[in-house]
């Protein structure tokens, strides 16, 4: 076990002061910014990024909040001497071919827990990983979207407006290839400017273990019932109610899918919520229920009605609240166990301290979560070594342990030693 003294690296000048004022430039993008449609047009492609050099810039673009789906629609490319390589998934299928030449490559994302997903799905995996997202985080900027650290870091000025554009529609437009090309054209560089700010704050290797953990990190299950994720599900107290708000969420589910749509652009939670209250029986009824006048709606109302009914005569009551899946909320501790409750209070302001020293978000140096269920959990004498063993169990990263365990563990000691001092603790 390394003294965490020793492994946190010191606060840096880059650190703790903002990024030096500079006249911004426009960015403007290199291209080409010719889409490739076909398979014929990657292996063209291919070639111009086997003839390039150094790591790869990877984004991709979908249509969150237009689809139901979360494929890619659009896959960008950036290699210095290889330009820009715009791709079209809608028509190329030898997506191994492209996975051969550039798979053991490093691979540049911004927030690649967004866009690995959907690379995934079309079999394309990168040998390494450099998040600027990520990155910027672990090096204590204060904001760390895709421009806000270009503006930071090259002094170029890169504008977001299509953002939140539906990238499913054919063709793209030339507006939004070129927003597309811009955010993998500069981010070879930004990765290198990046990289020297870790360095230089002694950050290096905890960002490559971080990195490294993004890459490898596991898909979460689905989850077992995704229906009560329905917003305004709480307030409901009863079980025949929640069938039917369950019954409709599952029609919307299944008619977005069907027409690959996003769920709440057919038909937003609230309304489904008023119709599982509204007591509707016929089709009047449910069109004078807010939220149901739009076409999509008015098209499927035997759908509604029908899963209307299912719910009332559904004899499969689901229960108002699933079990916990971890500790019950930090405010009960105190009645249910204060010795954990004060220790909770005690190893929250150490992780504090230590991400202060860092320069970090302290959820970034330990998440809350982790946190939590490691002191519920813990049993036994608490000993750096024993705290570092719990923590590597519920997931941490060796600079995590080693920054954080020791002061844990003697957050724990002074915890037991005064437990009159614990408050309740926020949830």
């Amino acid at each position: 076990m390394t003294d965490a003294t020793q492994s946190v690296p010191e606060q840096s000048d880059a650190a703790q002061t903002d990024a030096p004022q500079r006249e911004l430039v426009d960015a403007v993008p290199v291209g080409p910014l010719e889409t490739v449609v076909d398979d014929e047009g990657l292996r063209a492609a291919i070639q111009r990024l086997l003839a390039g050099t150094g790591p790869i810039g990877v984004d991709a673009e979908r249509a969150n909040g237009f689809r139901y789906s979360s494929r890619a629609y659009l896959v960008q490319l950036y290699r210095r001497g290889s330009g820009t390589v715009l791709l079209d998934p809608i028509g190329i299928t030898a997506w191994s071919e492209l996975q051969d030449a550039i798979g053991d490559e490093e691979w540049i994302l911004h927030a690649a827990s967004q866009d690995l997903p959907c690379l995934r799905e079309l079999g394309l995996e990168p040998g390494s990983l450099f998040d600027t997202e990520l990155g910027a985080r672990l090096a204590g900027y204060e904001r760390v979207g895709l421009a806000a650290v270009v503006e930071r870091l090259l002094g170029i000025r890169l504008a977001k407006e299509h953002a939140a554009s539906d990238w499913s529609k054919r063709p793209i437009e030339p507006a939004l290839l070129a927003y597309a090309a811009l955010d993998v054209e500069l981010i070879v560089d930004l990765r290198d400017a990046m990289a020297a700010d870790l360095e230089v704050q002694g950050k290096a290797e905890l960002a490559r273990q971080e990195f490294e953990a993004a890459r490898t990190r596991l898909p979460k299950p689905p989850a077992a019932e995704p229906w009560r994720r329905l917003s305004g599900l709480h307030s409901v107290k009863d079980r025949r109610t929640l069938a039917i708000a369950r019954a409709l969420w599952m029609a919307r589910d299944a008619y977005a899918q069907e027409i690959d749509g996003a769920p709440g652009r057919l038909i937003p939670d609230s309304a489904l919520m008023a119709a599982a209250t509204s007591g509707a029986r016929t089709k009047a009824q449910l069109g004078s229920t807010s939220g149901f006048h739009g076409r999509a709606s008015r098209s499927q109302m035997d759908r509604w009605l029908a899963a209307l009914e299912e719910g009332r005569a559904s004899e499969d009551l689901p229960v108002l609240r699933t079990p916990a899946d971890g500790p019950p909320p930090p405010r009960f501790w105190k009645q249910k166990r204060p010795e954990a409750a004060a220790r909770l209070q005690r190893a929250r302001a150490a992780v504090q301290a230590v991400a202060d020293g860092l320069t970090m978000p302290n959820e970034q140096l330990l998440t809350p979560d982790t946190l939590r269920r490691l002191t519920w959990g813990f049993r036994g004498e608490p000993t750096a070594d024993a705290v570092g063993e719990g923590l590597a169990a519920l997931g941490a990263r060796p600079w995590q342990v080693d920054a954080t365990a020791q002061r844990i563990a003697a957050a724990f000691v002074e915890a037991d030693q005064t437990p009159d001092e614990a408050s309740d603790a926020d949830s």
